[in-house]
């Protein structure tokens, strides 16, 4: 398949159903945020925790998007072995509740991370925010985009032009601040990450520190509205793969900290690296 059939069959096919399978699981998982008695914690076997609200939202994706016949490597399928999984072509790379603490807490900060990948590099992505209530998307080399207003609905039925007609291009000129914005994890900081935050003090005496959750930091680098983000603890695959892209197609970089390297998709280990971003703003 030629890369501009490809490209066609994504924007025409493919990402609006990716952004109706976001927007379905940001329902359901905006049901069950609104009675944390239901929330049914534990933890899985790296000790991070999990709730109903990440199964449900797994289980919508997966069956929304069943009929793509697209293979799926979730986070909360995540057992799949490396020999299956080496040679596909394309594949979805999808976290369906990114920012579970954040959830648990009830402080709003979680999304819904869905990621098409063709031969192991992001061409498309969709990534929700369903408290907020805004969606980004991004396609290898046709741009990134923010929608406002799109509330999470049980059955969503975007199609290419209604998308289309919402979209607004990152960054955003309205964005632009005084001031170095460097943002970190809310809930996973570590000395490393101190260090490097008092190094771009030296150059940016001006720096404030904004804590949040999620790969929403993503979408805030790719608008413009923080400047900087170091994270320097564990992360997966799935919690970056669509944000990147988004990022990246808004004019932003991500790389490996400290060594400044790409970040590499379908490895056998589906652990990142630490890893820096900037925003397309940045200073």
């Amino acid at each position: 398949m030629s890369e501009e059939l490809i490209e066609q069959q994504i924007k025409n096919y493919l990402l609006p159903q990716c952004f109706n399978a976001a927007v379905k699981a940001g329902y359901g998982i905006m049901q069950i945020y609104k009675n944390p008695s239901e929330y049914d914690v534990s933890l899985k076997r790296d000790k991070t925790p999990i709730t109903v609200a990440d199964r449900t939202a797994h289980m919508i994706i997966k069956e929304y998007l069943g009929p793509t016949r697209i293979p799926v490597l979730s986070e909360e399928g995540r057992e799949m072995l490396y020999d299956e999984r080496r040679n596909w072509e394309m594949f979805l790379l999808v976290d369906p509740l990114d920012g579970t603490l954040e959830f648990i807490k009830g402080n709003n900060e979680f999304t819904v991370n869905i990621a098409l990948l063709y031969n192991n590099e992001c061409v498309a992505s969709v990534l929700y925010v369903p408290y907020h209530q805004k969606m980004y998307l991004a396609v290898k080399g046709v741009g990134s985009f923010l929608f406002n207003d799109v509330a999470p609905q049980e059955c969503p039925l975007y199609t290419k032009e209604s998308m289309e007609a919402k979209m607004v291009r990152l960054p955003m000129e309205s964005s632009r601040h005084e001031g170095f914005r460097v943002a970190v994890s809310r809930s996973h900081q570590t000395p490393e990450t101190h260090q490097r935050i008092e190094e771009l003090r030296k150059t940016h005496p001006d720096l404030e520190v904004i804590e949040q959750g999620s790969s929403y930091k993503f979408c805030l680098l790719a608008e413009g509205t923080i400047d900087y983000y170091v994270r320097t603890t564990n992360t997966y695959e799935w919690d970056t793969a669509a944000g990147e892209l988004i990022l990246a197609e808004a004019g932003g970089v991500t790389f490996s900290y400290p060594d400044h390297k790409p970040l590499e998709y379908n490895k056998e280990d589906l652990h990142n690296p630490w890893f820096e971003a900037r925003s397309p703003l940045c200073k």
